[in-house]
């Protein structure tokens, strides 16, 4: 079984524009070396949301990036984004947003209309997930996938399901499109049960726990808002839930390139960062359509 490298508790909140209260639950910077291919992790815990908002919604201003994807997993509420390759459209309960920047995109992201309006519950996922050098400068490209489209998958003895966002759960397939081998599955186990999920020996292994509590491989506890690392080698993970949980399992196998970073760029090295900068001041990464 893969062994806990930590636990790591959640941090404070920060707001990302004014639509997204979120706690960074590790990025690019981050010092533990078993996150690789995932680069950033933000989360934002159920929060209430006013309606009444005719315009002026809350969110993210057009802003760049290059090198990497993001994948946005709606828990509740909607989201609204709008980019200048032209993808474009409103996630909601269940949905998720894959988008690939590649050689570079603008895009927003807003509550939606109809969320800004009536107001409600908010909770998402986003992830910032590394492309291998050879693809940072792929075209850029927007998937959309809704709930339905997303397989799941039920455990033995009622222990609970896996939905597959993307690669694959025992023979089930995810249907999101990915440039290297990379599993996401959103989890729901229930109380005093337990599984074994299969983890390839070199993928790296995180777990992000969104609620309840669980234990893995008979030892080490996580509980609501804590991220769990594992150390490199052996394969597989059993967790049990103590009471009914949620999590979200992300695996990768590691691309063990250079990772430089800066503020909307990730790429391999410093000069691939500021020519992402030139290119943005240029004009390159083109502008979103009104």
């Amino acid at each position: 079984m893969k062994t806990v490298a930590k636990v790591h508790q959640a941090p404070q909140k920060h707001w990302v524009g004014n639509g997204f209260q979120v706690q960074s639950m590790f990025s690019f910077n981050y010092t533990d070396k078993h996150l690789d291919p995932f680069l950033l992790m933000d989360y934002n815990p159920p929060r209430y949301f006013d309606g009444g908002r005719k315009s002026d919604y809350r969110g993210v201003g057009e802003h760049p990036h290059r090198g990497f994807e993001t994948v946005t997993i709606a828990y509740q509420g909607e989201v609204s984004h709008k980019d200048s390759y032209g993808g474009g459209g409103t996630i909601g309960t269940g949905d998720v947003q894959w988008i690939t920047a590649g050689s570079g995109v603008m895009h927003e992201e807003f509550h939606s209309e109809k969320f800004s309006q009536e107001g409600g519950m908010f909770e998402m996922v986003q992830l910032w997930v590394n492309l291998p050098a050879k693809d940072k400068m792929t075209t850029p490209k927007y998937q959309a996938i809704k709930a339905a489209e997303i397989p799941e998958v039920a455990f033995g003895d009622n222990a609970g399901i896996a939905r597959i966002i993307a690669g694959d759960f025992e023979t089930t397939q995810g249907v999101a499109s990915t440039f290297s081998p990379v599993n996401m599955w959103d989890v729901r186990m229930n109380a005093g049960k337990n599984h074994t999920f299969h983890v390839p020996a070199n993928h790296n292994l995180i777990v992000l726990v969104l609620d309840g509590t669980v234990q893995f491989n008979g030892a080490d506890i996580a509980r609501r808002g804590e991220l769990v690392t594992f150390e490199r080698g052996e394969a597989d993970v059993h967790i049990e839930a103590n009471n009914d949980a949620k999590l979200l399992i992300l695996t990768g196998e590691p691309h063990n390139e250079p990772i430089v970073g800066y503020g909307p760029f990730v790429m391999n090295t410093r000069d691939e960062i500021v020519q992402a900068f030139h290119d943005v001041q240029s004009g390159k990464f083109g502008s979103i359509s009104r």
